[in-house]
């Protein structure tokens, strides 16, 4: 009894060392080297893996910096420049700066401009609520308001407004990760860039509908006027599908198109009444000497063709 014992014992030793040598020896042989400077990289990365950086985690966005090894198209939100030139060192190259950006909300249609016109009793989630039907008001392209934005932000940097409806950005906590731009199925949030001074102006509306149809879905809603269009010096304001667009790369953040909008739903954040109300001014005044201008063109053209006539 003894010696079967003994000899099991060791069998299964033998076959322990055999199995372990065979290991040791297939993962040498098919072992696959990682470059160290990944490990560097994600070491120094925030690790949050939200996917702002367009890749599916830190690992990932590590091993796509090391594998190009060109910082110009990779860039972490969470971190920003300060953690990117961290990773410029680690590769020896050099950092590539960019503009801090921030989430903003493209609705104004609070629950005072936009009327409910029918009750929704489905499962609380701004996806399914969309996969059913274009929403509890006469809006198609406004905010949902049942918060599946506020979900998915893993910084605490957004909340919904009780009393508007709306969600809002705690600029402070934002990293830009991206999060509540992918999940919100009204595309109504936008990563814009921060700012000087944090001072944006853009339009917070995406409403497409013609003038008085969009009005009578939402009273702050975009009519297409271009009322703001004419009132930018910069070109910065276009018209695309009955909505104004400001683009932000040509703003000058002159605040003069704020009141030109009938329903002041472009947003400028971070800036005072009195600036708005200077902008306003000095707008009024260029126009009413663009409009003086004109006049006497006018009437010089007329007078050259009374002179010629009477000639």
């Amino acid at each position: 009894m003894n010696d079967i014992v003994l000899y099991s014992v060791i069998s299964l030793t033998a076959i322990g060392v055999v199995s372990a040598v065979v290991l040791y020896v297939v993962s040498q042989k098919f072992h696959v080297h990682e470059d160290e400077r990944i490990a560097q990289v994600e070491s120094v990365l925030p690790n949050t893996n939200c996917g702002g950086c367009g890749k599916p985690g830190c690992h990932a966005f590590a091993l796509a910096v090391v594998e190009t090894g060109d910082l110009q198209a990779l860039h972490c939100p969470v971190g920003g420049n300060a953690v990117m030139k961290q990773v410029a060192g680690i590769m020896g190259v050099q950092a590539v700066e960019k503009d801090p950006y921030i989430a903003v909300v493209r609705c104004s249609g609070s629950f005072e401009y936009r009327k409910k016109t029918n009750v929704y009793d489905g499962a609380a989630s701004c996806a399914i609520a969309a996969q059913l039907y274009s929403g509890d008001t006469g809006c198609a392209y406004g905010c949902l308001g049942m918060g599946d934005c506020v979900a998915v932000c893993d910084f605490g940097a957004m909340y919904m407004d009780e009393k508007t409806g709306l969600p809002v950005i705690v600029e402070d906590k934002c990293t830009a990760c991206n999060a509540c731009v992918k999940e919100c199925p009204k595309d109504i949030l936008e990563l814009w860039p921060k700012g000087k001074k944090s001072q944006r102006v853009y339009v917070a509306c995406l409403n497409e509908e013609k003038g008085s149809t969009a009005r009578k879905e939402c009273a702050v809603a975009c009519s297409g006027c271009a009322k703001c269009l004419e009132a930018c010096r910069y070109d910065a304001i276009t018209l695309v599908n009955n909505l104004a667009d400001i683009d932000a790369d040509k703003c000058k953040l002159c605040m003069e198109c704020i009141e030109a909008c009938d329903v002041r739903n472009i947003i400028a954040t971070h800036t005072t009444p009195d600036k708005i109300a200077q902008a306003t001014e000095h707008r009024l005044k260029r126009e009413e000497r663009e409009k003086k201008k004109k006049q006497e063109e006018k009437e010089k053209l007329a007078n050259e063709t009374n002179h010629g006539t009477t000639a």
